[in-house]
């Protein structure tokens, strides 16, 4: 009969639980058999996406009703790549540290590729491979980590409320008010609904 309609997102943001293989960081670490998640599971941990016209951001209607909704007035680019950032292994490696800010996290995949690391409510490791025109938005407080796929190439968009922020708190920061927010909103609320 009829067709489900395909969400666009998929076609540049994907998501799967991960192994626990301590090999290379840039590598998929699908478990076997893969289990991939839904979009929808990522924004019920707060992980928010979009596909977004990453051939036209300058003059995207979509990025700017973003922006303008979510009052991102701050805007700047990162290129990930050995050609251009300094010290580039030992920046990838700190990358990979778990951490988490006390402000959103918004990244959005102009060229390139990379993965963006996110823990779900049982402390299991999500992988989030976001591709050119991918855009995601990680909650102030969850714990993540970020790595370039065997490309070793990713421009991305930063962008932030006001002037940027972008101080890690590795991992455990637990007492930060920012964590203690995330567990009620989007771990703790979820097992009292789901009780």
């Amino acid at each position: 009969m009829g067709e489900a309609v395909k969400d666009g997102r998929e076609e540049v943001i994907q998501a799967w639980y991960m192994d626990d293989s301590e090999e290379d960081q840039r590598l998929p670490h699908h478990k076997n058999p893969k289990e991939f998640i839904s979009l929808d599971k990522l924004a019920e941990l707060g992980v928010l996406s979009w596909r977004l016209d990453a051939d036209n951001y300058e003059t995207d209607e979509e990025l700017k009703k973003i922006r303008e909704s979510r009052g991102y007035s701050y805007m700047d680019f990162c290129e990930v790549c050995p050609e251009k950032l300094q010290n580039y292994e030992e920046k990838v490696k700190s990358f990979f540290e778990e951490h988490l800010h006390t402000d959103e996290e918004i990244r959005y995949c102009v060229a390139g590729s990379g993965y963006f690391d996110v823990r779900d409510r049982n402390e299991a490791w999500i992988r989030v491979w976001v591709k050119k025109g991918g855009m995601i938005v990680l909650p102030a407080g969850i714990y993540h980590r970020f790595t370039v796929d065997s490309d070793n190439y990713i421009k991305a968009m930063r962008l932030f409320v006001g002037e940027p922020v972008w101080t890690p708190y590795n991992r455990p920061h637990d007492h930060l008010p920012a964590r203690k927010e995330y567990v009620d909103n989007f771990v703790n609320n979820a097992i009292n609904t789901s009780a």
